[in-house]
């Protein structure tokens, strides 16, 4: 027997989708979770592989700096070597029973030339400002005194300053000047 059909007006419901549309969109739409679920992966893989690129480059950047220090210092030191050897040689001069002072004296000065030298070579420059104006981010003021320069010139230098390579490593320490005395 057939079963009566329900009254229900046309306009108060929309007719369900056939069944035939509604597994093409089910299937859709697992196909666009899959696509995404393996877009999601592809993205991760991506992210650890440049972490760990980062890190790599890190340790490399480190272990670089390190080496390059090393290999810096090395060249410094092979240009200090002879200057160790001369100094060497004027400390066994020096221990003979006819040393002469004022030749031993001459080739001490000569030695701290060759070491000026040899640093000088690697970008150390000396900071000697004696008559020059006071400054404040090269010298240190230890004491003012009354001399016969102009006051704020650097009057006696009690330790020589250093940059290397245009940075300042240690000021040099002035006495600076006060003026003539009254």
């Amino acid at each position: 027997m057939p079963e009566p059909a329900a009254s229900v007006p046309p306009e108060s419901t929309v007719p369900p989708p056939p069944a035939a549309e509604a597994k093409p969109e089910t299937a859709d739409a697992a196909a666009q979770l899959a696509a995404a679920k393996a877009e999601a992966a592809a993205n991760l893989d991506r992210f650890l592989r440049a972490a760990a690129d980062l890190e790599n480059f890190r340790r490399r950047v480190v272990r670089e700096k390190d080496d390059l220090r090393v290999a810096a210092t090395g060249r410094v030191l092979e240009d200090i070597f002879p200057v160790m050897d001369t100094l060497a040689m004027a400390i066994s001069a020096a221990r003979q029973p006819a040393a002469d002072l004022k030749t031993l004296v001459n080739g001490v000065e000569m030695v701290l030339g060759q070491l000026r030298t040899a640093l000088a070579n690697h970008g150390l420059k000396e900071i000697n400002p004696l008559g020059q104006p006071f400054d404040p981010h090269q010298h240190e003021a230890i004491a003012h005194q009354p001399s016969e320069m102009p006051a704020e010139q650097v009057a006696a230098v009690v330790r020589t300053g250093y940059s290397l390579n245009g940075r300042l490593l240690r000021p040099a320490s002035v006495m600076v000047s006060s003026g003539p005395a009254k």
